[in-house]
């Protein structure tokens, strides 16, 4: 087995959340196709550079792009992150650099892109909610200048009664904490240094918050992800998904 295939383990819970095909040509082995996906998420190189031990690079292209339009990399995290820890739950986002052969795309705008200019050149920011065990639950790009506070107001829908939200001061905002406050659950989130009114605010609760930024650390170990190389924000946004796919499966199948 190759450095960054897939396990056994990982490979048994994948299996059976791929789509069928029960007609027609069968499809190229699903697991080389796979392991060649992911070893060009961990390495970041061209696609052109998968080893030939995975086949055609053509085909782990071509697997990538038609499973990422048919929603089955969702449908993936989806299913190996629905039973997260939903107690304390924790926001944030990371900037990432543009490559400069995904920046020269044309005939779309850099929002479009999700790509942002600032002094540091083009950036796309990651905004991540993660779980207790610092798991991801909602992912999402923007621009690299995006306000986080706004950019995360459609990501907590998933918070219920009893949860509590762990977030730093870009996200202290009084409609913010009203939200969660009509669904039973809390903002835990550091207050703004000029408020008037104080919120009520747990440091101890908050030192938790250190498990989202190990998120984007584990993140960053798969280079095509650390540096953008996509030319399309929906395909970044794919690769971002199939790396918490292999963050989660390694936390199961240390649990295991």
């Amino acid at each position: 087995m190759a450095r960054f295939d897939l396990t056994d383990f990982e490979w048994s819970v994948i299996e059976p959340l791929l789509p069928n095909k029960p007609r027609g040509v069968p499809r190229v082995d699903d697991r080389r196709v796979l392991n060649g996906i992911f070893w060009r998420l961990r390495t970041g190189a061209p696609w052109a550079d998968i080893p030939e031990r995975y086949g055609p690079h053509t085909t782990c292209v071509n697997r990538f792009n038609r499973w990422r339009k048919a929603g089955v990399w969702d449908r993936l995290l989806e299913a190996v992150s629905k039973a997260y820890d939903g107690d304390i739950q924790m926001i944030d986002s990371s900037s990432i650099r543009v490559h400069q052969h995904a920046a020269n795309a044309q005939k779309k705008d850099d929002r479009s892109r999700c790509m942002g200019r600032s002094r540091g050149g083009l950036t796309t920011k990651i905004h991540a909610l993660v779980d207790a065990e610092g798991l991801p639950i909602a992912l999402k790009l923007t621009e690299g200048q995006a306000h986080d506070g706004r950019s995360a107001a459609d990501m907590l829908s998933a918070i219920r009664s009893g949860q509590i939200l762990l977030a730093d001061r870009a996200y202290d905002s009084d409609a913010l904490r009203q939200d969660l406050a009509s669904r039973g659950a809390w903002a835990n989130v550091k207050p703004m240094p000029n408020r008037k009114n104080v919120p009520a605010f747990s440091g101890f609760l908050y030192r938790y918050r250190n498990l989202v930024e190990r998120f984007f650390n584990k993140l960053k170990h798969f280079r095509a992800v650390a540096t953008r190389y996509d030319k399309r924000a929906d395909n970044y946004l794919a690769s971002v998904k199939l790396a918490s796919i292999r963050i989660w499966l390694r936390f199961n199948e240390s649990m295991a």
